[in-house]
């Protein structure tokens, strides 16, 4: 009989927790959320932003985990993974997103954007905000342009000054048709290559340089395996806040407003500690002993002028239609000035 009241009373107590879990409506979805830079980087630092605002607004009912340094993969194998269902969300480069929305190629082409303003104005305008509703097709919803930064080249090799000096530059590049393009046009041999491979390339000589925005450069502590840097700013590099759109439909009207949101406000909040990066990680590269040139851009320009006209590159962003394809970077152009 005792035994059976044990057993009664603790049904009771299990049942209770239950009721009280329902009359609270506790039910915790967790959203993993891989990046491929180091934990300290810019990207990692606005997914924890994110992760707090969402967990104070929906009660705790939504967990953001966040996954740096291509723990759940290289880039491109986290956006099939949103795809498929099996990953929730990644803040990702544009590098590998032309593969599968190939408009994005038009924001990776060298030299677009004269400096942030004018990428603003064009990723947070039409251009930016139809490129984005492309990716529902997909199986992916855009929660946001987030911030990469402008991209210099480092080398372990020589100073570079003008195109002449990337001669023979054998130079990782992101697997997109625009990087490898733009390389050979200055001169350089490009080889695609995941960002998680990179360190030990460059430490093996597998390759001689690469190109990266600063915050990458010193969170990746490339400065350790390179000694030359060129503030050559020869791409914008967008990134974007990405989640699968399972999940998205899975979520209720009220946490879909939150997330998005809170992911507006962590996109601000990203892009300011990315200019503050640019600001102060000049001077601490330096410190760690890299020699810095300032090259003029515009023979830079020049020479990878022809990216623009490459038929490959025209018809992509037109998604096959050269006449689209040129129309869409002409509306950029005009909407960067």
């Amino acid at each position: 009989m005792k035994s059976q009241r044990s057993v009664f009373s603790g049904l009771l107590v299990f049942f209770f927790l239950l009721g009280m879990l329902g009359q609270t409506g506790w039910a915790q979805t967790i959203l993993k959320c891989g990046t491929s830079t180091q934990p300290s980087h810019i990207y990692n630092q606005a997914v924890r932003h994110l992760e707090k605002i969402v967990e104070e607004r929906t009660k705790g009912e939504i967990d953001i985990q966040l996954f740096p340094a291509a723990q759940l993969g290289s880039e491109r194998d986290m956006v099939e993974g949103l795809q498929l269902g099996s990953l929730e969300m990644t803040l990702t480069s544009t590098g590998p997103l032309g593969n599968f929305v190939p408009q994005v190629k038009l924001l990776n082409l060298p030299f677009l954007f004269k400096d942030r303003e004018s990428c603003y104005s064009v990723l947070d305008g039409k251009i930016g905000s139809d490129i984005a509703d492309l990716f529902v097709e997909v199986g992916i919803r855009s929660l946001g342009w987030y911030e990469n930064g402008f991209r210099n080249i480092t080398n372990s090799k020589r100073p570079i000054e003008k195109p002449g000096d990337m001669e023979g530059l054998k130079i990782r590049v992101m697997e997109d048709d625009v990087f490898i393009l733009t390389m050979k046009a200055l001169g350089a041999s490009p080889l695609p290559m995941a960002f998680g491979e990179l360190y030990t390339a460059l430490e093996q000589g597998t390759v001689d340089a690469q190109e990266n925005p600063l915050a990458v450069i010193h969170s990746s502590r490339f400065f350790e395996v390179q000694d030359y840097l060129a503030m050559t700013g020869h791409f914008y590099s967008p990134a974007m806040l990405l989640i699968s759109e399972m999940t998205w439909q899975s979520l209720s009207p009220e946490h879909q407003e939150i997330l998005r949101e809170a992911a507006a406000e962590a996109r601000d909040y990203e892009r300011q500690i990315s200019k503050e990066a640019d600001a102060n990680l000049l001077e601490e590269l330096k410190k760690e002993g890299m020699t810095v040139t300032n090259p003029d851009k515009e023979p830079f320009v020049e020479a990878v002028s022809g990216v623009y006209e490459n038929p490959k590159v025209v018809k992509a962003i037109g998604d096959g239609d050269m006449e689209k394809g040129q129309a869409l970077i002409d509306a950029a152009r005009d909407a960067a000035q």
